[in-house]
């Protein structure tokens, strides 16, 4: 939360029911406060003592314990704690203070614990405070540092056409022939006639259908398919021989030829018929 949404709340850092007030004499050196200086009879006040945190300025108020009428205050503004609350040299149960009265004036007064452990709580406490503010600062200026490096590249521009204003749109018409890269009648072909996949037939077979793998030996189908095609081996050139073409059978044409005489008996020895 930032100081500007604290501004309205209070924190209540610490609370001593009963400290005592002195009045101090003026400082004799430059040195600092010895509280053994101080008279019992300078005593000049006794009450309740709070802590609080306003924004980024801590105050330290002396109240009335019974009806909280406030009896003075100190205001430690950053960086100015060490002039605001000073500790006493001989002592560290006493402190002196810088009081205003809110119109510019101011005093010195000594303030005194009556326990040790009081007085150091009443440090921590102003400590604390330190820290917060600290802490607030360094949040607010990383925060800012952040905003001041986001660079605005694509700043916001109106596009919208002004009244009156035209825009003219200049459109090429399409080629007829197919001079482009692509014509008009390429594209069309490519979609309508697209590239058919040729195969080749497959290669004539013989007519039987060899097995890749050779029967096994005690077959016995295979056994009578090997008898029986030895066979038709054998018997086929005794048939061959039988079969004899008819035209070169002279001896069949001779004997249904007439006799001409001896002459030509010598003639159609050679093989030839004489008519």
């Amino acid at each position: 939360m930032s100081f500007d949404e604290e501004e309205s709340f209070e924190h209540t850092l610490l609370v001593v029911r009963e400290v005592t007030v002195y009045k101090i004499p003026p400082r004799s050196t430059s040195g600092g406060y010895k509280c053994g200086e101080w008279l019992q009879s300078d005593k000049i006040w006794s009450g309740r003592l709070r802590v609080v945190s306003c924004k980024d300025r801590c105050e330290i108020r002396l109240e009335d314990p019974n009806s909280a009428e406030l009896f003075a205050a100190c205001f430690i503004y950053p960086g100015q704690r060490e002039s605001s609350v000073e500790p006493a040299l001989d002592s560290s149960r006493y402190f002196v203070l810088k009081i205003e009265d809110g119109n510019g004036k101011h005093a010195f007064i000594g303030l005194g614990f009556n326990e040790r452990n009081e007085a150091f709580d009443f440090n921590v406490a102003l400590s604390d405070h330190d820290k917060y503010v600290s802490r607030e600062n360094e949040k607010e200026a990383s925060e800012k540092n952040a905003t001041d490096s986001l660079i605005d590249i694509h700043p916001a521009v109106n596009h919208r056409l002004k009244e009156g204003e035209t825009i003219r749109i200049n459109i090429q018409p399409k080629p007829s022939s197919g001079t482009g890269m692509l014509s008009a009648a390429a594209l069309s072909g490519a979609i309508l006639k697209p590239n058919t996949l040729c195969l080749a037939p497959p290669p004539a077979g013989s007519g039987k259908i060899r097995s890749p793998l050779p029967p096994p030996p005690n077959d016995p189908a295979a056994a009578r398919m090997t008898s029986t095609s030895q066979g038709v081996g054998q018997r086929a050139p005794t048939e061959n021989t039988r079969q004899t073409d008819p035209l070169t059978n002279f001896s069949q044409l001779e004997r249904n030829l007439p006799a001409s005489g001896s002459g030509s008996r010598k003639t159609t020895a050679s093989g030839w018929a004489a008519f």
